[in-house]
């Protein structure tokens, strides 16, 4: 019996083991996420998704995307790992709303960069300014139901993944025969491969699209690896999707509602794919790729800089487990 136990149980630190906690969270997250859409549906919510989709189905689709995981962080984190939600990366103090605004700056200048160049060498034109679906609508309404719901499921995937997932499985490969830092690095690389597969179903997809939203995942992770906080996680996650659905009418991994609905500028396009990502958006274009390595270098100049580190260094404390006197 007590050999079982093992399995499931560290005994050390008083918890269930990293698998099984991850498992437990993602069944707590199905249950309430799937709860709560039945309950809006029963309300006669339609949860889909389209250029036709009325906008205040948008603006509770956000909150289908931030209630049922924050409630999840907070049931596991105080039950099943034994931690505040906030150390999950969510320490917002000072230094944390500044590397928010550095992420959220640094994923419109990426963006920016991308349109420019395109529209340098001729593969993308604009064709009207503060673009909406309804010409008799105000531009200003969905362009911000957009940013909201955009935000949403940037803060959705990141609490999620960089947040939970990425935290648990440095902790979990931190074993005797594997460094703390290692262990944080396997973590990083295991996380955003999944990030990537995550897109696999989207329209669109193929492989290269999947191998450069993998390297996205890097980019979107290195803050966290290198700071342990999500700040610049979800500042540039979010940046980069808005700025290039609602800002320049790329579309988002696949995704083209969001800019046919909304668009600071309507683009045509044109180009070889290769470079642009085609009518998958730039995140499957060698553009797309160089911009998430420039990103990478910009995180790890800025955390060098702004928290008087060695360049590159790992934040090592990620992959401790928790001190439960300090927790509760």
């Amino acid at each position: 019996m007590n050999a079982i136990k093992h399995i499931f149980w560290n005994g050390g630190q008083s918890r269930v083991r990293t698998g099984f906690r991850v498992i437990l969270l993602l069944v707590i997250f199905m249950v309430f996420y799937k709860g709560y859409i039945f309950l809006l549906t029963s309300f006669g919510v339609k949860l889909f998704y389209s250029s036709s989709t009325d906008l205040w189905v948008f603006l509770i689709a956000g909150t289908v995307r931030i209630f049922p995981v924050v409630l999840t962080l907070y049931i596991c984190g105080r039950f099943i790992d034994r931690r505040k939600i906030r150390e999950f990366g969510l320490h917002m103090n000072r230094q944390w709303w500044i590397d928010f605004s550095f992420g959220m700056g640094l994923g419109a200048l990426l963006l920016l960069l991308i349109f420019l160049v395109q529209a340098g060498l001729g593969w993308v034109s604009i064709s009207d300014w503060t673009h909406t679906i309804n010409p008799q609508s105000m531009f200003i309404v969905p362009f911000l139901v957009f940013l909201f719901y955009i935000f949403c499921q940037a803060l959705f995937e990141e609490l999620l993944g960089r947040g939970y997932l990425l935290k648990n499985l440095s902790e979990g490969f931190n074993l005797k025969k594997i460094s703390s830092k290692r262990s944080v690095l396997l973590a990083w690389f295991l996380v955003s491969i999944i990030f990537g597969l995550s897109h696999i179903g989207n329209p669109n997809a193929n492989l290269v699209s999947t191998l450069n939203l993998i390297m996205s995942g890097f980019t979107f992770g290195a803050g966290m690896v290198l700071t342990g906080e999500l700040a610049i996680p979800i500042g540039l996650h979010f940046s980069w999707n808005f700025f290039q659905g609602n800002v320049f009418g790329f579309p988002i991994s696949g995704i083209s509602y969001p800019a046919e609905v909304v668009s600071l500028v309507k683009i045509e396009q044109s180009g070889p794919a290769q470079w642009t990502g085609g009518a998958f958006g730039p995140e499957a274009g060698l553009l797309g790729l160089i911009a998430d390595f420039l990103g990478l270098i910009f995180i790890f100049l800025w955390v060098q800089r702004r928290q008087k580190k060695r360049l590159g260094e790992i934040h090592e404390p990620l992959a401790d487990s928790p001190n439960h006197k300090d927790t509760f």
